[in-house]
């Protein structure tokens, strides 16, 4: 793995959001289940194994989806081209969201956020459950944009704030 990708001076952590179970994985075939995405102010990030309390906690060994980050403008533009009368970010069930970062850029690389070390694994890719959140079109409307997972390779907390905030204050 190459050195460490660099997060930009603007980039913030807008939001965290935990759910304790699956309302759409491993779903398929079935109606979603009533799990819904709980803001929190902060997240206990454990290495190699995910948000503690979240429903992908300690989901297998070396996961690949640990934690996933949606960006904000993502959503924002979402909201231009399909509008929805109601509805945030975590409809779209990622833990962290962000602004200011380009997640894309993140994919198989190691980068810092709030001084904790995380590794981009890949698109976190939408699938059909988005019309169902969002309305027809929001799947095709994701693609290439549908956020980022990764994994935990430090532990520690992140916050709602600026992504270079110390996480120990």
């Amino acid at each position: 793995m190459s050195q460490e990708t660099k997060i930009p001076a603007s980039g913030r952590i807008e939001g965290i959001y935990l759910a304790a179970g699956h309302s759409y994985f491993g779903r398929h075939g079935k109606d979603a289940a009533a799990f819904p995405m709980v803001a929190a102010s902060e997240a206990e990030c454990i290495a190699g194994k995910g948000l503690f309390g979240d429903r992908f906690f300690e989901h297998k060994s070396a996961y690949k989806g640990q934690v996933t980050f949606f960006a904000l403008e993502v959503y924002q533009r979402l909201e231009e081209t399909l509008p929805r009368s109601h509805g945030s970010p975590e409809i779209f069930r990622r833990n962290i969201i962000t602004s200011g970062i380009d997640l894309n850029r993140l994919i198989g690389k190691r980068f810092r956020l709030q001084g904790l070390l995380f590794e981009g694994t890949e698109e976190c890719r939408p699938c059909y459950w988005m019309n169902r959140a969002w309305g027809e079109g929001a799947e095709k409307a994701l693609t290439g944009h549908g956020g980022l997972r990764a994994k935990i390779l430090e532990t520690g907390w992140l916050r709602v704030g600026s992504a270079f905030q110390d996480p120990t204050s």
